[in-house]
């Protein structure tokens, strides 16, 4: 077993089929290499438990376990609490929260076994045609969203999990999916110390444990046009030595085309170079490890600079060990995470219909791309049905038993996308359905930005659920369920009412 190994963070994913057993072998292998830990994709939370105690337990050091979990545990496990997109938990303009949902995040990951969140995103959402960051970022206004990411920092690190600002040094600016190519942002360095690098240096001030590094090339920051990922004037002389910060420093996932020109071998060396502690997701460590001990050799690496990555990496953990035995446990959030869903749902265009008790519901579904299938979209039928609603299910022509025609448009932002906004086929979808309405009552659900809206050309009332999960398409139904329930003489329906003034 190296040392060097202690930087690498290889991914596991649960299959749907046959849970973790076709990875045992290589997390074997990855244990005797002796990683610093791991990131998990899926599974059920007492399947993702044990994994993690086994892990734990086979480990000859302390690792430190993490996940993508922006929009709650439920992001990634079964059986955990799912929340809105940042973007549409900022909408509210309440801090608390935002302090409540990182808070409830983290300690559903804490009982887990994960001690490591990647997030918040600290992204700027400037740019309307970004593939990739969208609804995953609190805002444009810097300082709006630094005081939100700082906040969400503050509730997940009091409950001794890491949390991660990201994608340093800043990703909003792009027009390009870094999953798929290295993005560019031409835009001068004042542009991006006096905006987009705002939310870091907040975070940063507020001891954020790690920042995760952009795929992103940066010319006005480094003339090399090197991803940040793999620079040294971004993570060492911007990140470590203007910005001072001393916590870790993460790349983001080494299997993204955005930092793959020259082979994954390469490309770790570059980033340990550039300053990076933690190297994630690599495909090949033992590859890896071998470049990195060459790089030594060679001297084209400073084996104190990477036995610094290493020391730092072991504090983190340890504080994470320690921290685990001293927070309180998770508490059922169910009804304020419900309700807080359903806050965020709003009309973005036009009134809404007058609802009656049986519908046309239309699926169009945007979210295509990528190696990864989208959410079920089972939720939204199976809450409309079971509150009442009498739903046919499919473009169909106007009968008087149907008196409504609700299209739901899926157009989520999605790694390996490679586009924001809704594709012609999507739109010419919406277009048929609206035609086919005739006298009907007409509403769109799109669950996505809300800026979407202005792609769709028709007067049909819009009703914003921003993200395409399980949470939202249920908060989507309670809403569209009481707007039916107001309008029906014939049936009265119960729906659970909670509050939102309670805080941490």
């Amino acid at each position: 077993m190296s040392e060097i190994a202690e930087l690498f963070y290889p991914a596991i994913r649960w299959d749907g089929s046959n849970g973790y057993e076709p990875q045992r072998e290589a997390i074997t292998q990855a244990l005797n290499l002796g990683v610093g830990g791991f990131i998990l994709f899926g599974g059920p939370s007492e399947h993702v438990a044990t994994l993690i105690e086994d892990l734990q337990t086979r480990s000859r050091v302390p690792l430190l376990i993490g996940a993508d979990l922006e929009r709650g545990a439920g992001q990634q496990f079964a059986g955990e609490t799912a929340l809105p997109p940042l973007a549409a938990i900022a909408f509210l303009e309440d801090v608390q929260a935002i302090r409540r949902a990182a808070a409830v995040t983290a300690r559903e990951a804490r009982e887990l076994g994960i001690n490591w969140i990647y997030a918040p995103d600290c992204d700027l959402d400037v740019e309307p045609n970004n593939p990739i960051i969208g609804t995953r970022s609190f805002g444009s206004d810097p300082e709006r969203v630094g005081e939100f990411a700082a906040a969400w920092i503050d509730a997940c690190q009091a409950e001794g999990v890491l949390a991660s600002a990201k994608h340093f040094p800043g990703h909003g600016r792009t027009t390009s999916d870094s999953h798929k190519e290295l993005p560019r942002v031409d835009v001068s360095a004042e542009t991006l110390r006096n905006s987009d690098l705002i939310p870091f240096q907040r975070a940063i001030e507020r001891g954020v444990a790690s920042v995760m590094s952009a795929h992103v090339s940066f010319p006005a920051l480094d003339p090399s046009g090197a991803p940040g990922t793999l620079s040294k004037p971004i993570l060492t002389g911007l990140l470590r030595e203007e910005l001072q910060f001393t916590g870790l420093v993460v790349t983001d996932a080494l299997i993204m085309e955005g930092v793959l020109g020259g082979g994954e071998a390469e490309a770790v060396i570059l980033a340990l170079d550039a300053g990076c502690d933690c190297l994630l997701y690599p495909a090949d460590m033992v590859g890896a490890e071998k470049a990195i001990q060459k790089a030594i050799d060679d001297k084209r690496l400073d084996a104190d600079r990477i036995h610094q990555s290493i020391e730092r990496r072991r504090r983190w953990a340890r504080w994470a060990a320690l921290s685990k035995e001293t927070n309180r446990p998770a508490r059922d959030e169910t009804a304020w995470t419900a309700q807080l869903a359903e806050q965020v749902v709003h009309l973005v265009r036009g009134r809404m219909p007058r609802l009656p008790r049986a519908w046309n519901l239309v699926i169009v579904d945007d979210d295509i791309g990528g190696p990864y299938p989208p959410p079920p979209r089972d939720p939204l039928i199976a809450t409309l049905r079971a509150g009442g609603i009498d739903l046919v299910v499919g473009d169909q022509p106007a009968t008087e038993e149907v008196g409504a025609t609700v299209i739901a448009l899926f157009g989520d932002i999605r790694a390996w996308k490679g586009r924001p906004g809704y594709s012609e086929n999507a739109k010419e979808s919406v277009r048929r359905a609206l035609d086919s309405a005739g006298n009907r009552e007409r509403l769109i659900i799109q669950f996505s930005h809300p800026r979407l809206a202005n792609e769709l050309k028709t007067d049909a009332p819009i009703l914003c659920a921003w993200g395409g999960e399980g949470v939202m398409q249920k908060a989507a139904a309670r809403f569209l369920l009481r707007e039916a329930a107001g309008n029906s003489a014939a049936r009265t329906m119960e729906l659970p009412q909670t509050r939102l003034e309670e805080t941490l």
